[in-house]
């Protein structure tokens, strides 16, 4: 049964656009019980005090800053008004765990932080004396600083740095950052020499504005590529097949010329007298020569496989590039699609940004403990309190999966709507805005089922991940090879997956069914065009890799170009690594709303000729260049066929000329 009183049909009628009801309606309850639960954690982290004492910073002794405070049991100076205190303070800045990633030292709850160097105890007490600012332990009087004993260990470490509050989080951090050197030198582990990295992070620096034009020229040249990739697809898709026939056929040749190079060589090798000849050949020649042969026979097979593939599903390659003509066409008419990157990036952003900081404040809240190893008061979640950092990591995964899931069906829906209309001059005025409201009105049970099913697969992948990096180094060769093949397979089911999921959320948009009859519809269609999936699959993906490559070797070059004047290559090594990682990033989410395109594109084509001949009643919605396909596939399968019948009546003929046999007559 469906929701909002619609029934599933027993039949499948596909009724592009004409049906609209609610899809997955307990998915969509059950999603907003979960997002109204991680509200729910970041309300009770700030009903608790963790967002205060994040925000506001607290003492070693459990004393938020800035606040009066309420003694907590067993743990001495607590409980201290700290209203006129306002900064944290830390004894020691540069005493950094490295694993826990952390400062250790003890912190303090000041006035003001040191707009100067102290190098002595007496800078401290004229320090304390002068602006009320005390940095030394609470229980120490300040006008005694430089003649009490616990001065080395309760009072900050000398010389103490100039420092300033850090903006929102009131921490004083030194203006010097150069004892954090060593932090970044731990975390940046590939650069040895210290200069080194001061050297690349002054030439990111330098060339911060540079940077920040070739992305803005990869945003520009992606956008760009979308709209002429329809002009160039057919010659690109031609010339890599012809390459790749090539450079296969060229490997098989160069390997059997190898081996027979090295045949020949053991025979005039043989030649000579046999004894001389097993000195002068040692085993790994013969074993080389066995190896060559194998390598050869198996390019060869590889060849041969590879031509019959291109010979079969060569019909099949116009249909990819009817396909991307016709995305072309699509963004032309949608020019919004190219802000579905933005939007969904932003989306994201926003949600990361929250749960980074709900995270931060869940850092930060629970019962304080002393800790045993240096006497310092922290918060810790403990019983059942600990399970709320785990569902708020399950909470990261599917409401990402749910935000991406979003702009698939919000494509889908456009491109939908695009294909189904007969006159493209009758279009709404925003496809994308009118897929917008049929998601937030229709079908966003069935994108919260699509995305939970990610999840369920991701992260156990991801706990694999964490724990084969917890135990490397440390694990026999058949865990690692185990652990590897489980989160390999986990990570082919979840692009398989993607892939069903992205064509069941078109099948919604077409027919608003749910999301298991749209996943089973859709894979039933699949199953049925399987080659013309594998070779848009194939063909298509090449194609865009190789446009996203294009992208970002163009902007490379320009990079190259414009960072010439700095002569030291260490210097723009690292700006220029930026820029191409940012500019396969741009090209890669663009191209990724073009791949979207051409699925749902095809969905509809397969749905169209399935179920309309083009005869009245039963006229195709497709695009002129998919018709052309049609076509020209139908008028080879009437020359298959005139062929065939050909030969049919020719072997029927000859039967009927057969001569009699001897010894039959009339009488």
């Amino acid at each position: 049964m469906g929701c909002c009183g619609s029934a599933e049909r027993t039949k499948r009628e596909w009724r592009p656009l004409e049906d609209r009801s609610c899809t997955d309606l307990p998915w969509f309850l059950l999603f907003t019980v979960f997002c109204v639960g991680m509200g729910s954690i970041c309300g009770f982290t700030i009903a608790t005090g963790g967002a205060a004492r994040l925000i506001f910073g607290y003492d070693s002794y459990g004393n938020t800053c800035g606040r009066r405070n309420e003694r907590i049991e067993g743990v001495q100076l607590s409980g201290l008004d700290h209203t006129d205190r306002k900064f944290v303070f830390f004894l020691d800045p540069c005493n950094i765990d490295i694993v826990q990633r952390k400062i250790k030292s003890m912190a303090l709850c000041v006035s003001l932080c040191p707009p100067e160097e102290l190098k002595t105890h007496q800078d401290l007490k004229r320090f304390a004396m002068t602006n009320g600012s005390e940095l030394c332990s609470y229980e120490l009087p300040a006008h005694r600083y430089p003649a009490l004993p616990e001065r080395f260990s309760r009072c900050p470490k000398l010389p103490v740095p100039r420092s300033k509050p850090l903006p929102l989080f009131n921490r004083c951090t030194p203006v010097d950052v150069s004892c954090y050197a060593r932090f970044a030198e731990a975390v940046v582990t590939f650069v040895g020499d210290s200069s080194v990295l001061h050297r690349l992070i002054a030439g990111v620096a330098a060339s911060k504005e540079i940077i920040v034009g070739l992305c803005v020229l990869a945003l520009a040249l992606s956008m760009v590529l979308m709209v002429i990739i329809r002009y160039i697809s057919a010659v690109l898709v031609w010339i890599l097949t012809s390459l790749v026939v090539l450079g296969s056929l060229a490997g098989t040749s160069v390997l059997w010329w190898l081996y027979i190079d090295h045949r020949l060589y053991a025979n005039d090798t043989s030649s000579k007298d046999p004894t001389e000849a097993k000195q002068e050949a040692p085993e790994g020649q013969r074993d080389g020569g066995q190896a060559l042969l194998v390598y050869a026979a198996a390019a060869t097979i590889f060849t041969i496989i590879l031509l019959l593939l291109m010979l079969f599903m060569r019909k099949r390659v116009a249909l990819t590039i009817a396909l991307f003509h016709v995305a072309g066409k699509v963004f032309i008419h949608l020019p919004l699609l190219t802000l579905q990157p933005f939007i969904t990036f932003l989306a994201l952003l926003l949600f990361w940004v929250y749960w980074i900081l709900v995270l931060l404040f869940l850092g930060t809240t629970g019962n304080p403990e002393q800790n045993e190893e240096t006497g310092l008061t922290e918060f810790r979640l403990t019983g059942s309190l600990q399970y709320l950092t785990w569902y708020h990591a399950v909470g990261l995964v599917w409401i990402s999966e749910f935000i991406l899931a979003c702009q698939q069906m919000t494509v889908a829906g456009a491109v939908v709507t695009y294909y189904f209309t007969r006159d493209k001059n009758r279009l709404p005025v925003t496809p994308i805005l009118s897929s917008v409201l049929r998601l937030v009105r229709y079908h966003l049970g069935t994108v919260a089922k699509g995305s939970f099913i990610i999840t369920l697969v991701k992260i156990p992948r991801l706990i694999l991940m964490y724990v084969h990096n917890q135990l490397k180094g440390r694990e026999n060769v058949c865990a690692r090879c185990l652990l590897k093949s489980c989160i390999c397979c986990l990570w082919c089911l979840e692009k398989c997956l993607n892939y069903l999921n992205q064509n069941a959320y078109a099948a919604t948009a077409i027919n608003s069914t749910s999301f298991c009859t749209s996943a089973r519809d859709a894979f039933v269609i699949l199953v049925e065009n399987a080659l013309r999936v594998a070779t848009i699959n194939a063909v298509g993906d090449f194609v865009l890799f190789l446009g996203k490559v294009l992208i970002m070797t163009c902007t490379a070059f320009a990079g190259v170009l414009l960072l010439n004047y700095q002569r030291d290559y260490a210097e723009w090594l690292l700006p220029l690594i930026i820029v191409c990682l940012f500019s396969f990033l741009v090209a890669h989410c663009f191209l990724s709303i073009f791949e979207i395109v051409v699925d749902v594109l095809f969905l509809c084509f397969a749905i169209d000729t399935k179920y309309n001949d083009g005869t009245p009643g039963k006229e195709f919605f497709m695009d002129k260049a998919l018709m052309e396909f049609v076509e020209s596939s139908r008028r080879l399968e009437r020359a298959g066929g005139r062929g065939r019948s050909r030969v049919k009546e020719a072997a029927s003929e000859g039967a009927e000329m057969k001569p009699m046999a001897p010894g039959t007559s009339s009488a």
